[in-house]
């Protein structure tokens, strides 16, 4: 499972459960910003149980679907292919453009100045 794609209808279906840690199909229903009828949810959802990236168990007459993936591990998957597609394989490059954008708050920035120092093996 080392290169994840979602297409976006499965990426915001996996969001509710990486928020929520588990949910029925009406929780994913309610949870999502685009109005979906409840068929296009259970198809998305048995969709990416499919594909391994969700399971389920029955609780009373409903199912609730737990991903089965971490969301940083499909992260990674996904800034790899953003990194190669758009900055030509520069992880460089995409640093550069996250830390100038100017939503960023101060206490992120540092965080970020935290990780970086831990990577190279020195004190933050």
């Amino acid at each position: 499972m080392s290169d994840i794609y979602f297409p976006p209808r499965e990426l915001a279906v996996m969001s509710v459960l990486w928020r929520l840690g588990s949910a029925t199909v009406t929780d994913v229903r309610d949870a999502l910003e685009e109005d979906l009828a409840y068929t296009s949810v259970l198809s998305a959802l048995q969709t990416l149980e499919e594909k391994g990236y969700v399971r389920h168990e029955a609780e009373g007459r409903a199912y609730r679907y737990f991903a089965t993936i971490e969301a940083e591990h499909a992260g990674g998957s996904a800034l790899a292919r953003v990194r190669d597609a758009i900055f030509h394989g520069s992880a460089e490059r995409m640093f550069a453009q996250m830390v100038a954008d100017k939503k960023l708050s101060r206490k992120e920035l540092e965080r970020m100045r935290q990780l970086l120092a831990k990577r190279l093996g020195e004190k933050p």
